[in-house]
């Protein structure tokens, strides 16, 4: 996801034991910090993707990017006014996952909190299953 501030994005991968039923779970400040970002984007984005992809160094490493439409077989989790895009194979790899958005004084960015996750990887931005 591209920003514009100067405060560098972090995602960090954990795992929690209580799954959701829906593919993901946005917490209030990762939905008010995506709304932000989007408010600087022109045209502004119709929602947010999220999603996994294969790579990094435990296979698996979780996208997000901005979205001007829905894609045929997406599937939409809407947060207030904020929808969240999902493929059907990322789907099965968010279940019951949350995201948030944490500052610290040494990084902000997103979180990750997937049940799904059984290692991560030393660096902390990719996981398996």
């Amino acid at each position: 996801m591209a920003t514009t501030a100067a405060t560098p994005e972090v995602v960090e991968v954990v795992s929690s034991p209580m799954p959701s039923s829906q593919p993901v779970n946005l917490t209030a400040a990762a939905i008010a910090k995506v709304k932000e970002i989007m408010a600087t984007q022109d045209p502004v984005p119709a929602g947010l993707r999220i999603g996994v992809v294969g790579g990094g160094c435990s296979g698996f490493q979780y996208s997000m990017s901005f979205e001007n439409q829905q894609g045929m077989m997406d599937k939409v989790v809407r947060y207030e006014d904020l929808k969240v895009f999902i493929d059907a194979t990322s789907a099965m790899y968010l279940n019951g996952c949350t995201v948030d958005y944490v500052e610290t004084l040494e990084a902000a960015g997103f979180k990750f909190d997937n049940p799904q996750v059984k290692s991560t990887c030393g660096c902390g931005s990719s996981f398996s299953v």
